[in-house]
């Protein structure tokens, strides 16, 4: 279908990424998620070393 056939509508011209929102400076930014290290399950200890010397 060419553009001269009735009915044909021009496509649309693509609107995203004309203009670029503003960069953020990394002072400006916060986390979203909690970055601090979580405690350990096993409390320090090492179940697998544990089992050997206990099924050995």
């Amino acid at each position: 279908m060419s553009s001269t056939e009735p009915g044909h509508l021009p496509e649309p011209e693509p609107r995203d990424f004309r203009r670029l929102p503003e960069p953020v400076a990394l002072e400006d930014t916060v986390t979203s998620v909690d970055v601090r290290p979580v405690p350990d399950p096993d409390g320090g200890r090492d179940p697998d070393h544990e089992w050997m010397l206990r099924h050995a």
